[in-house]
């Protein structure tokens, strides 16, 4: 009888995260040729027939593996994934219950998880070295070094766009008669506003604490004057050399932020998708550098590598857009607030409307509030008006009595905002004959009418039809668009007030943010104008001329079967409602709604968002719904129905099973599967399984015990831990 031999350390294995779905790390050997690499970097890997990019997490590692593959090549002398991000990433494994080399290819910069190398590039801006340059044959030379002798540094890109060329540098370069030097630093040329009281209270409570982790909840009605706040508590941070990052829900909102910041700070870089893989990554390196003292940027900046990171800021930190829905589904605020705690920092959320999650935070006493009761500069809050549409007479949704009040505003030289999210002509193409209604053919779902592009369009798989002649079930000429949508709107508006000028800002009109700056650069002339749009404009946009928001239609939020419909409902209307008289001129909100007895919509008009939250939150605890317990979805989708239901099944056994063999801990409760409210998008049909328990050890521990079968490839599924969207 043989004893097993112990396994031992091998000083040239190392362990390897790989970006697939599979919950293993692997061994590799180091060839003797090549440096052992450090944790943290990237490693080229035989995988599966093919070569991928994976991430080294283990060196030295013990193997009872007598042969192994060879790493091919070692592409970074040093961590890409820094310390801190690696423990993030584990993190991120358990709590989320997803593979670690698929956590690590989304905490990398795109183009790093393509191989690029990871160096900074050097600065392209341009000054003379000399003072005379003489050359009467070399002409281009000779006006190029003029150029830059006349206006001092230049960037590369303003001089090819004068007409110069790189090569012409290079020559220059190479005789020793330019250099490459760093952009010369903006002067600050903002002067700071006085702040009010409570904005003094709020910055000197935060900033009283920067060296530990306390997340603060920064509650200030729209146009209070947060951003303010946010400037003057990052302002001793820079002072102490310490880095600053900055979350915004949207794009658009990005470079406006950018603005305000750079004016006041030296070193302000963003991140955000609208920016090149190259842009992405250079910004990723130069903040791990501590070349950049702030950061802002959308959800994944969530992920950024930081010298000395002193304070988290995350703006509007309600808003959906920090929760990602696809793949890894984590939510970058709740990372923030796992990264101040890790680096024992402050961190501080900021809304007119808060979460109920930051609520309940603050009714436990893990956050302190921060309250912003009053706008800054002597605005006053608009008031709410309600319309009640019962047996009222409308044009493309605007009520007579709303006409009215929309004309006084710009008779009186006002700007006025239409909300209506909802986009496209009409949701539903109907036949008056016999009530057939166009659906897609590949979802459970009714095709949106556009008039421009004129065509059929499902937003839920986004595929197009051409608009029918005819009825396709009964052949009449009978087909009427039924509902609202902002094109219709659109139209609805430039017949009543044809000599108005009117702005469309929703997906099909502003793809790009800079599409959305040229829109908002019209507006912001201050003449009269009517903008009509989605939850776009919702978002902490200042219009100073804008004296009138009128909401269309308040109902279609309250009455989804999400129980964060109302939550949701509630921060749209009063964020929407906040564009309304932030300047000097009063504002006033209109509602237009077939149910003004909604006792969500009055306790809303009411109470405010304050007291309206208060009462949800008291319902959600007396549900048993989040934030009172935790909860996970596990969602299936299949081309076969059955098939998904079953996986969810199986789910549901080993689930009932791991309660039944731990009596004694916090009640599991278990919910489906059950088919999704859209059952089928793309021809995959959903079903979801709901588990809520009363602890979060425990529904942690429960997801665990699911043991992942193998199955085809067809048939995907998910968890989602913390869900934003249960439908």
């Amino acid at each position: 009888m043989t004893k097993d031999k112990p396994e031992t350390k091998h000083s040239r294995v190392i362990q390897v995260a790989v970006p697939r779905p599979l919950h293993a790390v692997y061994d590799y050997s180091v060839p003797t040729d090549l440096d052992i690499p450090v944790v943290g970097s990237r490693v080229k890997v035989p995988f599966a027939r093919t070569i991928t990019i994976g991430i080294c997490v283990a060196t030295c590692v013990e193997t009872p593996h007598a042969k192994l593959k060879d790493i091919h090549e070692v592409l970074d002398d040093e961590a890409v994934v820094p310390a801190e991000l690696m423990a993030l990433a584990h993190w991120m494994t358990d709590y989320y219950h997803y593979p670690l080399g698929e956590v690590l290819a989304t905490i990398l910069p795109a183009a790093a998880r393509k191989g690029a190398i990871c160096r900074i590039d050097p600065p392209d801006h341009w000054r003379t070295t000399k003072p005379i340059f003489s050359n009467p044959r070399a002409k281009t030379q000779q006006a190029l070094f003029d150029h830059l002798k006349q206006n001092g540094t230049c960037a590369g890109p303003d001089l090819i766009a004068s007409g110069f060329s790189r090569q012409t540098l290079r020559k220059l370069l190479e005789q020793q008669q330019v250099e490459r030097c760093s952009p010369p630093i903006a002067p600050i040329d903002e002067t700071p506003p006085i702040p009010t009281d409570a904005q003094q209270r709020a910055i000197s409570t935060v900033t009283a604490r920067l060296g530990a982790f306390q997340p603060y909840l920064l509650e200030g009605v729209t146009g209070s004057g947060k951003t303010e706040v946010y400037l003057r508590t990052i302002a001793p941070v820079v002072e102490d050399g310490k880095q600053v990052l900055v979350l915004v829900p949207e794009i658009a909102l990005t470079p406006q932020t950018l603005g305000r910041f750079a004016r006041r700070f030296p070193g302000v870089g963003m991140l955000h998708s609208n920016m090149t893989d190259h842009e992405r990554l250079q910004t990723w390196l130069k903040c791990s550098a501590g070349e950049l003292n702030i950061v802002i940027g959308t959800r994944s900046a969530v992920f950024t590598p930081f010298a000395e990171l002193g304070l988290i800021i995350v703006d509007e930190e309600h808003d959906s857009s920090y929760k990602q829905q696809e793949g890894l589904r984590y939510s970058a605020r709740d990372l923030a607030i796992k990264r101040a705690q890790t680096n024992k920092l402050p961190i501080v959320l900021g809304s007119a409307t808060p979460s109920l999650e930051s609520l309940y935070n603050v009714q436990l006493e893990r956050s302190i509030k921060l309250p912003l009761p009053t706008r800054a500069g002597g605005a006053q809050m608009p008031k709410y008006r309600l319309i009640d549409m019962r047996g009222q007479e409308h044009r493309d949704g605007i009520s007579t009595p709303l006409e009215r009040v929309i004309r006084t505003h710009l008779d009186a030289q006002g700007q006025v905002l239409v909300f209506l999210n909802r986009r496209g002509f009409a949701p539903t193409l109907l036949c008056a004959g016999c009530g057939w209604q166009a659906t897609c053919s590949d979802c459970d779902a009714r095709l949106t009418l556009h008039r421009a592009p004129r065509g059929l369009v499902c937003h839920h798989c986004s595929l197009k039809f051409q608009v029918p002649e005819n009825c396709e079930a009964c052949r009449k000429n009978s087909l009427l668009p039924v509902g609202l949508g902002t094109q219709r709107t659109e139209q609805g508006l430039m017949d009543l007030f044809k000599a108005t000028p009117i702005y469309r800002v929703d997906r099909d009109t502003t793809r790009t943010s800079q599409q959305l700056e040229a829109q908002f650069a019209k507006v912001n002339q201050g003449d009269p104008c009517i903008m009509i749009g989605t939850q776009m404009l919702a978002k902490g946009h200042h219009f100073p001329d804008v004296t009138l928001v009128a909401v269309l239609n308040a109902d279609a939020g309250f009455l989804s079967p999400d129980f964060r419909a109302p939550e949701r409902s509630a921060q749209l209307i009063v964020q929407v409602a906040g564009r309304a008289g932030r300047a000097k001129r009063p504002g006033e909100v209109w509602i237009q709604t077939f149910q003004p007895e909604n006792p969500n919509l009055v306790r809303l008009i009411e109470q405010g968002y304050a007291g309206f939250a208060q009462m949800e939150l008291q319902d959600r605890i007396k549900m048993g719904l989040p934030p009172a317990k935790p909860m996970a979805l596990l969602r299936a989708e299949s081309p076969n129905a059955k098939d998904a239901q079953e996986l969810l099944t199986l789910f549901k056994h080993q689930l009932s099973v791991h309660k039944t063999e731990h009596p004694a801990r916090p009640t599991i409760e278990l919910l489906g599967p059950v088919p999704a409210p859209l059952t089928r998008v793309a021809n995959r049909y959903r079903y979801q399984l709901m588990v809520l328990t009363t602890n979060r050890k425990q529904l942690h521990q429960a997801l665990a015990s699911i043991k992942k079968p193998k199955t085809h490839y067809s048939l995907r599924w998910s968890i989602d831990v913390d869900p934003y969207d249960s439908l």
